[in-house]
């Protein structure tokens, strides 16, 4: 009876400790949810600060264009993102991981667009 209870025991551990951040089946990928949702943030606000302003414009239709090319340059579907979307958002941990990795490539790429300006020597 005691093997049966440490048997149990010991199957309970090992799947206790199972890896927790495996991504499932049909969510995208860290690196690739990066890269898409980079794009539809840059297209959110260019929507805000230009489309917007714009009168002869529907916003909202102009934002769901934009978002259907995005969708369609990184080859997945509305349905693809908003699914993985959901399951970041179910998974705080791991869409901080993201996001912090967004905000590190942003402040890159702004520091390669700073030209350094050389002193003059005296």
């Amino acid at each position: 009876m005691i093997r049966i209870w440490i048997l149990l025991l010991s199957l309970l551990i090992l799947f206790a400790c199972g890896n927790k951040d495996k991504i499932p089946a049909g969510i995208l990928k860290p690196d690739k949810m990066q890269a898409v949702l980079w794009d539809v943030i840059k297209a959110n606000a260019f929507t805000a600060d230009f489309i917007k302003k714009d009168s002869t414009k529907d916003a909202v239709n102009e934002n769901l264009k934009l978002q259907q090319k995005i969708f369609a340059i990184h080859h997945i579907t509305k349905d693809d993102f908003y699914r993985s979307y959901g399951y970041y958002k179910l998974n705080p941990g791991q869409l901080k991981v993201i996001i912090d990795s967004m905000i590190v490539q942003a402040e890159r790429n702004k520091y390669k667009n700073i030209k350094v300006k050389s002193l003059p020597i005296e």
